[in-house]
């Protein structure tokens, strides 16, 4: 079955609270690792996601002259 893809605001929120976690020492320090490799990947795919838009914007203003 294929991965079903995070929208944009999913990934932005669970950034947010794997940062407050760390932030709050609420973190276990067993699953340290494993969560900040999570943060990279959903940063990396909010960067495609913004970089993808601006794409289509820019296309469509090009369009439109």
């Amino acid at each position: 079955m294929a991965k079903k893809e995070i929208s944009y605001n999913d990934a932005i929120r669970q950034v947010e609270e794997i940062l407050e976690r760390l932030n709050n020492d609420e973190m276990d320090v067993d699953v340290l690792a494993s969560e900040v490799k999570k943060a990279g990947e959903l940063i990396e795919l909010c960067k495609n996601k913004l970089r993808k838009a601006e794409e289509d914007v820019q296309k469509i203003i090009r369009d439109q002259e």
